[in-house]
């Protein structure tokens, strides 16, 4: 405890020596924070924030016999199938805190639980049709990107080992009201530019000092695995159709080391279980459905034979990122950040 107490507190002390000593850097990549909060993240998200509000609230702990196949496909305990429709639409980490909070419950034993974490938590359609559809010239992308996303969740889910079939019965969320879902809305809103301004302080540090020495492309891939948000509306600087695709597939199959601190704090002493092999597996499918893509839609594309190669190099990058803040920071109470 000590140790992970004294590393905080010598990171705590060089970001405010960074801070102090190159405060223009930091004003103006807070400044760029707050921008695209304004400019773009808000207008784009805030409204589906309220109707993925909705949804979930109505959809929770209800019984729904559409989704049984998949369940089984999956091998989740029958009756949990609203976790797994949770974790495809509810943006990242929702997913992983309705699959805790139903283990903290007594619903789920252990062992499914961490099954679950593996690909219940995925980023939602909010932030697929509300932020990444801006950084494409064509409205098929997102949906493309999106179907690829989702396709790369369930196949996890079938690969990953163990599973039950087992019957539960998860408590039924009460609906939310339009007001409430509003209130809620805004309150996640307020996080997600909390996070989307930290991390764009820290960006403008890495380019002033490090990013300068790579590739436009490289940058782009680093910052993606950094932040999620940040990284996706950077990608409007990648020239090539076919990459931009491909390293947005990745970011979003990832997450990012921001959305595993998110996913940290919401899975608290349940730890992540199987959620980062589930997610370099989901990754994996996600990279190879993308190349299939483009092989039959992008073939004018100009993408470099060497780019799987760099996205490996990230895959691992993060891995290792991950496994040591879940090694360090396992009960970490990073506040959550939902529905991204």
């Amino acid at each position: 405890m000590m140790t992970r107490k004294l590393i905080t507190g010598i990171l705590a002390m060089t970001g405010m020596l960074f801070l102090i000593l190159d405060s223009q850097t930091a004003l103006a990549g807070g400044l760029a924070g707050v921008q695209i909060c304004v400019m773009q993240v808000i207008p784009a998200l805030l409204p589906f924030f309220v109707l993925s509000i909705l949804i979930s609230s109505a959809f929770t702990g209800t019984d729904i016999p559409i989704l049984r196949p998949l369940g089984r496909l999956c091998r989740i305990p029958r009756g949990s199938e609203s976790l797994l429709l949770l974790g495809l639409l509810g943006g990242y980490p929702t997913g992983a805190q309705g699959v805790c909070h139903a283990y903290r419950q007594g619903q789920l034993s252990r062992e499914d639980t961490n099954r679950l974490l593996g690909f219940c938590s995925n980023a939602g359609p909010s932030f697929l049709f509300g932020i990444v559809s801006t950084v494409f010239p064509y409205r098929w992308i997102p949906w493309a990107l999106w179907a690829i996303h989702i396709s790369g969740a369930l196949i996890a889910g079938i690969l990953l080992p163990g599973g039950s079939h087992a019957t539960v019965r998860l408590p039924a969320k009460k609906s939310a009201t339009f007001i409430e879902a509003l209130e809620q809305a805004i309150r996640i809103m307020a996080k997600v530019c909390g996070w989307i301004i930290l991390f764009r302080v820290l960006q403008s540090f890495l380019e002033r000092w490090l990013l300068w020495m790579f590739s436009l492309e490289i940058r782009v891939g680093i910052i993606g695995l950094l932040e999620l948000a940040n990284g996706c509306l950077e990608l409007a600087t990648v020239s090539d159709l076919g990459l931009r695709i491909l390293l947005c597939s990745t970011f979003l199959s990832l997450g990012g080391l921001c959305v595993t601190m998110q996913t940290l704090s919401v899975t608290g002493s349940v730890g992540l279980g199987m959620y980062i092999p589930g997610k370099l597996l989901q990754s994996t499918v996600c990279i190879l459905l993308t190349l299939i893509l483009q092989w039959f839609f992008l073939y004018d594309s100009q993408i470099t034979p060497h780019t799987p190669l760099l996205i490996t190099i990230f895959v691992v990058f993060l891995a290792i990122f991950t496994i040591v803040l879940h090694k360090y920071e396992k009960n970490s109470s990073i506040p959550a950040l939902v529905g991204v």
